[in-house]
Formats: C-alpha cells, structure tokens, sequence
C-alpha cells in the first residue's frame, strides 16, 4: 500500500518521516441509499492518532450528509455518492485543524479536552499549545465523546521518588529502634546470666551441688505451703480451651452444658499433699472435661473450608498462575473466595507481613484480572488485618507496595477507602482505614495537583 506524508505541505519530503495510507473510498449501493464507503479509515486515523469516528464525522459535517462509523466492524460510511478527491481534500483541511501543530505543523499532537469545554492540540515535539476554532462543528462532538488519555508514567514515578524517601527514613527508624531493643535485651540477659558477687567472698562464686539442693529443696518447702485449687466449671473449662487450642479450632468445639447447675466445690490439696497429688488432681479432671464436656465438633464453616483447601494447594507448590486459576474459577462467591485466598496466603504472619506480601507478589498479581478482583482484594486485605491478627500498623506499606507495583489502582483504592466497611469487616475496621490514612492523603493530593496541571 502507498503512504503519502502527513500534511499536504510535506508531500514533496523524501525524508519525512510521518506517514499515512492513501484514502481509498468505495461507493455502495443506489437510488435514495447510495452511500461512500470509506475502506481504510480505520488505518489513516490510526497513522493520524486520531479516533476514526473523528474524521467520519468531519466529513458528514463538511459535506451536509449523515455519517457512521461502527466501532465493532471499523466500517466508515458517508450517506452519498462523493468523489475520492472531494474527499481527500477534506481530509487535509482535518489534518491542518486536528492534527498538526499551529506552531511547528508537527502532527505529533494529543487532543485534550478540558473542564470548561475548550480543547487544546498538545505538541510533543516544541510543546505549543494550540487553541481549536470551538466554532467548528465537529468540536461539539469532540467535547461529547473526549479521545481516552494515556496514562503517563511520568506523574507516577514523580509521586513514588517523593514517597520512596518519606518511606526509606520510615523504615531507618524503625531499625534503629529495633537495635536499640536488642541492645537493651542482650544486656539485660547478660546481667541475669553473670554471677552475682561480694567483695571479699570467694567461696559464693561457685555454688556446691549440696547448696543448690539444698535450696531447691527449701524452694520445694515453700511452693507446697500454697493452697492449689482448680475451676471445675464449664465456663472455666471454655476459657482453658481456648488459651490451648487455636483461634480456628476454638470455634470448633462446642461444650455440653452440665447435668446439674449445683455448685461443684473447688478441690484443695493440703499442705501435707505437695505439688504431686494437685497435679494427679488436675490431670484427672482435664481428662474428664476431655470425655464428658467435648462429645463432637462441629463442621468446618465454609470460610475455613475455603482457607483449608487454598492452603493445601499452595503448600503443595502450586504456581501463582494455577493458584489464579483454582480461585477464579470456585463456585462461591469471589469476595469469600478472596477473603480465603488472602488468609491462606500470609495466615499466621503478623510482625512481617509487609516482607511475606512482597515475596507473594505474583500470587497477588494473578488474581486481579479485573476491577472487581482489585475491589474484592482490598477487602480482603482490611479483613485480614482487623480480624484476629492486627497488623493494620503495616497496611500502609502494604497498600503503597501494591499501588507501586501496579497491582491496585489509584481509583479502585480511593473508593475503597471511601466506602462502608464490608461486613465480614470486624471491630478493628476505624484502624485499619486510619493506619492508612497519610497515604490516601498522598494520593488525593497528586490528583488533584494533575488535574491543576491539566487546565
């Protein structure tokens, strides 16, 4: 296919380097519903960087007929029968007003609209800014259907080499006071650990195995002398249960409610008993407690199903890939999914979590295919930490390590912080959105700065 240069004031350069294909145009039919078909429009509007239904609509408009384009088949229609070169014609004088710039005649321009309607041909090339002609009537279309804004990167590593050192002296801090408490722990080991002496006395630097028996036995003595008793109720025995068991298990067990509701007199072992006969006494009531109080346990919830058999599945070395494809495609609804996927990830991890996120990168990434995913993810991480364990004070460094890597949008992250709490959210949900308030901060503010910018 030939390429003509872009701008019919370049069309005697060989060494142009903008090119376009040649219009080529096609007339359909006949009687009342003849119309032109303009074949390649969608490649000369691409080559233009314009949107093809642009210079559609620049036609009708220029020619008083009615005009089409279909985004889905890219077919151009143009009501009537028009000639190739009435058409090409037009096409410049669209380059000479849409696409070149009013300063170098560059046609390396974007077209941006701006809140009070007035649009603006942005060069890339000498930077002038040109104003349209707003009486044309193709800009009435244009301020209605506005051409998709590329993301620049260029905002985004501004706000990140400004934050980057916000969080560097964060994290120096943090260390710092990490040493300074292991500095203080190994001393303070170091002072129980060395033996105490007096001056002048040699004879207490090493102790003889007959003193140090002789004081376990004195130790012994005085530990029988206290009155030992054991709490035989059910509620005593719930609360045992759950200072041994886990905080999934504990909702597993389920105590049946005693014969009789009479006071159970407490056990005392006397004096005379030692420690011996308190702890036959306590063993023998923990294993009728065992027997009589835990006929069953219930049936694992369907959240504890979920975290179960995503848990297997990544410990048993699944890629992040599979690991995607198994939680996109389980029957239940995907908020709960993610909710699971998130706790059978990082369960168990408190202090570092931010590390543990980092190192799951790509089980993160391969979720979030959509907007929806980004949503559900958010919550599930807000459940993660004002649910049991609470490292809300890390979802900052979370939340900011996710945005940097591209896995959470801007918008989606805004709106979440701006939303209800959802309500598999607990009680801790105020401080998990207050841990991360500086960063939303951060964020609104770089947006608002853009849109500065823009007008």
């Amino acid at each position: 296919m030939a390429l003509l240069n872009i701008g019919a004031s370049n069309k005697d350069d060989a060494f142009y380097r903008y090119k376009m294909p040649r219009l080529m145009t096609k007339i359909e039919g006949r009687g009342n519903g003849i119309k032109t078909n303009i074949v390649n429009m969608v490649d000369v509007a691409k080559a233009l960087a314009r949107p093809p239904a642009y210079t559609t609509k620049y036609f009708g408009c220029e020619l008083g007929a009615q005009s089409k384009f279909d985004e889905k088949t890219g077919t151009s229609i143009v009501n009537g029968a028009h000639d190739h070169g009435k058409l090409a014609a037009l096409l410049e004088h669209f380059i000479k007003k849409y696409v070149q710039c009013y300063g170098c005649s560059n046609p390396e321009t974007e077209i941006l609209v701006s809140k009070a309607g007035m649009i603006t041909l942005n060069c890339a090339a000498c930077g002038y800014i040109s104003n349209v002609d707003m009486r044309d009537k193709l800009t009435t279309f244009i301020v209605k259907n506005p051409p998709e804004q590329k993301k620049s990167g260029k905002d985004k590593k501004l706000r990140r080499a400004e934050k980057e050192r916000l969080q560097e002296g964060e994290l120096a801090d943090e260390e710092m006071k990490k040493s300074k408490k292991e500095g203080s722990r190994k001393k303070k080991d170091e002072d129980k650990k060395a033996p105490k002496k007096k001056p002048g006395s040699d004879e207490e630097e090493e102790l003889s195995p007959v003193a140090s028996q002789a004081d376990d036995e004195e130790v012994a003595e005085d530990e029988d002398d206290v009155q030992w008793q054991a709490d035989t109720s059910a509620e005593a025995a719930k609360q045992r249960m759950k200072e041994q068991l886990t905080s999934v298990t504990t909702e597993m067990v389920m105590l049946a409610e005693p014969e009789e509701n009479k006071p159970v007199d407490s056990p005392r072992v006397g004096v005379g008993g030692g420690k011996s006969k308190m702890r036959k006494s306590l063993s023998s009531k923990k294993s009728d407690i065992k027997e009589a109080d835990i006929p069953k346990l219930q049936e694992l919830s369907l959240h504890d199903k979920l975290v179960k058999d995503l848990k297997g599945k990544i410990a048993s070395g699944c890629s992040a890939a599979e690991a995607a494809s198994l939680v996109l495609n389980k029957p239940d609804p995907p908020l709960d999914v993610m909710v699971a996927y998130f706790q059978a990830l990082f369960d168990g991890v408190s202090k570092d979590l931010f590390k543990e996120v980092k190192k799951s990168k790509e089980y993160l990434e391969a979720v979030v295919q959509d907007e929806s995913c980004q949503k559900n993810l958010l919550v599930a991480m807000e459940v993660f930490a004002s649910t049991g364990v609470d490292v809300s004070k890390q979802m900052l460094l979370v939340l900011k390590f996710l945005y940097d890597a591209d896995v959470l949008e801007e918008e989606h992250i805004l709106e979440w912080y701006s939303s209800k709490p959802s309500p598999l959210v607990g009680a801790k949900a105020e401080n998990v959105k207050k841990a991360v308030e500086p960063f939303i901060q951060w964020l609104e503010n770089a947006e608002a700065e853009t849109e500065t910018e823009d007008e």
